[in-house]
């Protein structure tokens, strides 16, 4: 594996080696040890065409935890801003000699095209509405390490779909490894044909929840909205909001998980997300570090750069 540039066309063997080396790591950090010798010598670059606090810590945190030596560029203070093209970019960034290069962009494809142009290993964290490939691997390895598996499960993916790189990520991963998909919510906000990808789609909260594995919630995007797709925010928690009622259609033992950051009393009640008996929304978040330590793990062993060797 060259890059991480999405989940669809990844083989289930390899999401299920990336799954396995982040388990490791998520029980690494639970026992306070580091390994700063694995990534000891290589330059990893977050470059963050958009803001996320979440998503670029995490990344931070786990290059810093292989040893690796980690810089953050900001959009908002770099050359971008003043005009510079995504490629004169890219070759800013050859010539720094970067080994790791971690992309977010509001553009769907932006990271791909990097990966053509630049030396280093590209990881996409996020772009447009494409995927958000590590935010899937870590969901697979929070209900895994809760079922055990990933086969046989039913999944119910609820509310902003058509917006959502998440739900698309989730979705060719959850697919790949053998559950039962459904996503949930109203006509405005799922695709047209989302069908193809091979899930169930449901229009009423209660049928879509009804004996699920796992309810996943999804945050809505207003930002991403050209128009108005919901009639308020107070309708859409009606209808679409996570609460106690409607969870308890789901199977007793259904996790909840949402990818952050929530909106409480839209997406979901503030009881439900911080119910110990369900939620694992904080366990979301620790396994995010773990996944991300996985991927850079694992790509700077193909990298085109060797520490202290470098072309």
């Amino acid at each position: 594996m060259r890059h991480l540039l999405a989940i669809e066309g990844l083989a289930p063997t390899t999401i299920a080696e990336l799954l396995d080396l982040a388990e490791s790591y998520a029980l690494l950090n639970r026992s306070g040890k580091t390994q700063r010798d694995v990534l000891r010598g290589r330059t990893l670059i977050n470059l963050f065409f958009e803001d996320s606090t979440r998503t670029r810590t995490s990344f931070e945190l786990a290059g810093k935890r292989l040893g690796a030596d980690v810089l953050n560029m900001s959009v908002s203070t770099s050359s971008v801003k003043k005009g510079e093209t995504l490629l004169d970019t890219a070759s800013t960034l050859n010539a720094m000699q970067c080994d790791l290069l971690v992309v977010r962009h509001d553009q769907s494809g932006a990271p791909n095209l990097l990966a053509q142009k630049v030396e280093a290993a590209v990881i996409n964290a996020g772009d447009g509405t494409h995927e958000h490939p590590t935010q899937a691997l870590l969901d697979a390895l929070t209900i895994r390490r809760h079922r055990g598996k990933l086969e046989g499960l039913t999944i119910a993916i609820c509310g902003d779909i058509g917006h959502s790189r998440v739900a698309r990520s989730n979705i060719h991963l959850l697919n790949a490894m053998g559950s039962s998909v459904r996503v949930v919510g109203p006509p405005t906000l799922i695709p047209a044909a989302i069908e193809e990808l091979g899930v169930t789609v449901f229009h009423d909260m209660r049928s879509g929840l009804a004996g699920a594995d796992v309810v996943m919630m999804l945050r809505l995007q207003k930002e991403r909205m050209t128009r108005n797709l919901v009639p308020s925010s107070r309708e859409y928690f009606r209808f679409y909001g996570l609460d106690a009622e409607k969870l308890a259609v789901a199977k007793p033992d259904a996790l909840v998980m949402h990818p952050g950051p929530m909106n409480r009393g839209v997406e979901i009640d503030s009881a439900v997300a911080d119910d110990p008996a369900h939620s694992v929304i904080r366990e979301q978040v620790e396994m995010g570090v773990a996944v991300r330590m996985a991927v850079l793990d694992r790509l700077s062993r193909t990298s085109n750069y060797t520490a202290g060797a470098r072309r």
